[in-house]
């Protein structure tokens, strides 16, 4: 990349102990004339009297500057495994894209772009699209991850809001997802037989202000639209009464007892036990029941996905064989005592799978026995199961989890997949990292 740099000597020089010498008008004159008649001299050329006080300091000014960003970006930094590992992921989404685009009209902006930039998005923390923009103007190493020359214009913010619609009807986070997860799979990375499910909850974007009465009626414009006084304090609310006038969709729910009641969505994974790899995740409503039902439907698709993954049959013909296709391989499954519950236990054991739940023994009896506990890799699942809160501090603390900024299920979900899709690629980059000499 070529820049064009303006060739300027400055009148005031530093010195050695960091002051500055000005230069009189016969020097500058002098200066002045050597330039007219042979460029930009170096200003050792001209002369002049050195001061006594200290030794200038002297840089000649180029007038062009050659600047690659690849060359600007060290061959060790953690983004180039990366991008590498993205530029497969996004050459084998090139057909759906291609379905989601039209043929005519006026040229967009590539998909792989915005998809690179919600990535770095979700890598560096970035909490706004607006922000996320003004980064990839001056950012050097954004710029090269995206993959916008130098002397490229950017995007308007607004543009990621008019193709999240496209991205969400045509499955992108998910394929992503699953992409990310086959390079996870060639490389030998994954386990087929130990997996750990579990659930978190996930702040929505929406304030305890707005939950209200479902049958509340139209009222007077409050006083102060941005933080209107609502006075709620004596007042039972529930979501069977009450609704969010801002996400219609989240719901009220806490972590624990004695702690403060928020509005959320709940998130959740399917990991396995060898490298802590996602390899199922939804965002849901939260319910009553959503944890454990949740996790038995994610259970399936594992299933699935690991015999459409060998090639023996193909995505309906797996789901229609479900249950044949895991009693041929046996499988574990770890979680904490919140999947201790009599029905998520017969499901597993319904797809030959042996639940290695944490036992539920405070003030009621739980839903396994001996018969799972006595043996050696019970132990085993319950140690490794933790790793799924490594992928939940991850995603909370730097993928923009913690406080979710889209509202209504469909985004939340495509978002949080999106998400640990990135994790994976992050753990991914590590594991061959270690792996390499």
């Amino acid at each position: 990349m070529v820049f064009r740099v303006p060739c300027v000597n400055s009148v005031r020089e530093p010195d050695a102990i960091g002051s500055h010498v000005r230069f009189d008008e016969k020097e500058l004159e002098t200066r002045a004339t050597a330039t007219r008649a042979g460029g930009c001299k170096p200003p050792a050329e001209v002369d002049r009297p050195t001061p006594p006080s200290a030794k200038l300091h002297w840089r000649a000014n180029s007038l062009l500057y050659y600047l690659s960003p690849e060359e600007r970006v060290p061959q060790d930094h953690p983004l180039r495994t990366i991008r590498a590992l993205v530029d497969e992921v996004l050459h084998d989404l090139s057909p759906t894209f291609d379905a989601l685009y039209a043929k005519l009209g006026r040229p967009s902006i590539p998909p792989e772009q915005l998809l690179r930039a919600l990535l770095l998005q979700v890598l560096y923390t970035v909490r706004s699209e607006r922000l996320l923009m003004e980064e990839l103007n001056y950012n050097l190493l954004f710029r090269w991850f995206v993959g916008l020359n130098m002397d490229e214009s950017v995007w308007d913010h607004s543009t990621f809001s008019k193709n999240r619609e496209r991205f969400l009807a045509g499955g992108v986070a998910d394929a992503f997802f699953d992409r990310v997860l086959a390079q996870a799979r060639q490389r030998n990375l994954l386990s087929d037989e130990h997996f750990t499910v579990d659930a978190t909850l996930l702040e929505a974007w929406a304030g305890m202000k707005s939950f209200r009465r479902k049958d509340e009626p139209p009222t007077s414009p409050p006083d102060d639209p941005g933080n209107p006084t609502i006075d709620f304090h004596g007042e039972r609310r529930s979501n069977a009464t009450h609704e969010s006038k801002t996400d219609p969709e989240a719901r009220l729910a806490r972590k624990g007892k004695g702690r403060e009641s928020k509005l959320c969505y709940m998130g959740h994974v399917v990991i396995e036990n060898r490298h802590g790899l996602v390899v199922q995740a939804q965002a849901t409503i939260v319910t009553g029941t959503a944890e454990t039902t949740t996790a038995e439907d994610l259970v399936k698709q594992v299933v699935v996905q690991a015999a459409t993954a060998t090639g023996t049959v193909d995505e309906e013909e797996a789901e229609d064989l479900v249950e044949h296709l895991a009693a041929s391989r046996h499988r574990t499954v770890g979680a904490d005592k919140a999947f201790d519950t009599a029905d998520f236990i017969a499901g597993m054991r319904a797809l030959n799978v042996t639940p290695h739940v944490a036992q539920n023994i405070a003030g009621r009896r739980s839903a396994i026995d001996g018969r799972t506990t006595r043996h050696p890799g019970y132990a085993v699942s319950q140690r490794f199961r933790k790793r799924v809160e490594e992928g939940f501090g991850w995603l909370k603390t730097i993928g923009l989890m913690r406080k979710l900024r889209h509202r209504g299920t469909a985004r939340v979900d495509w978002m949080f997949v999106f998400s640990t899709a990135v994790y994976n690629l992050v753990r991914v980059r590590t594991l061959i990292s270690e792996a390499s000499p």
